[in-house]
């Protein structure tokens, strides 16, 4: 049998293995039970009754948390001329056209969203097989093909998150740091499964919202109602 920490048996303390939480109190539990020694990301996943294998099955957006995530978001902007100048003004860290495609083609990619005008697509699509399996790929539908450079640069590093359902039909998302107070985790944790439930896509039949756990990055996961995810 499997040795358990000292620190795990704590942070199980209390927790009812099979008791499925509402959402409010799942949130308090993993703010309280992240006791590792850095500030550990407070998490959500949401298991759907979809099948992503089929276009009109799967879930796929962005969402602003209204607290951010506590994350340095680093974004790299693919523009020229003035919309280059207003990516730089907006904070964006990485700025370029073919420069940028080569520095990424050799393998360097230090950002975590990546931007783009509709001019550059034509670069950019060369990138594909780059970008794709990392989930940096410029999309329109999640505003990151866009004249609105500035707009995209400061949601991004606002705590706008990206989600996408994966095999399985999961969802997750970082919502915070469990320094954040309960309060904010709650408003994150909200804003991401009403994002959530406004993608249900037409395919998904049944019920939509099967499973929810919140977790720490080190802790148990907690499961959550989801009868109790609109309260």
């Amino acid at each position: 049998m499997p040795k358990v920490s000292k620190r795990l048996r704590a942070v199980s303390e209390g927790l009812e293995a099979e008791k499925a939480y509402a959402l409010a109190e799942a949130v308090a539990l993993a703010k309280k039970g992240a006791t590792a020694k850095f500030d550990e990301t407070i998490e959500i996943s949401m298991n759907l009754g979809i099948d992503p294998r089929h276009a009109d099955q799967m879930v796929r957006g962005v969402v602003g948390l209204p607290n951010g995530t506590g994350k340095t978001v680093r974004v790299a902007v693919f523009a020229r001329g003035p919309k280059a100048e207003e990516a730089r003004a907006a904070g964006a860290d990485i700025v370029g056209a073919e420069d940028l495609m080569e520095t990424v083609q050799g393998g360097t990619m230090d950002f975590d969203r990546c931007i783009a005008t509709p001019d550059m697509m034509g670069l950019v699509g060369r990138l594909g097989k780059v970008l794709g399996p990392r989930g940096l790929m410029p999309n329109p539908k999640l505003g990151t093909v866009t004249m609105d450079v500035k707009g995209a640069v400061t949601a991004a590093k606002a705590g706008q998150v990206e989600f996408r359902a994966e095999k399985a039909g999961i969802v997750h998302a970082g919502i915070g740091k469990a320094s954040f107070e309960e309060g904010k985790l709650l408003e994150n944790a909200k804003a991401f499964v009403d994002a959530i439930q406004r993608a249900r896509p037409s395919g998904a039949k049944g019920t939509y919202v099967k499973k929810v756990a919140v977790s720490s990055t080190m802790g148990r996961g907690i499961k959550v109602d989801p009868a109790t995810l609109s309260a």
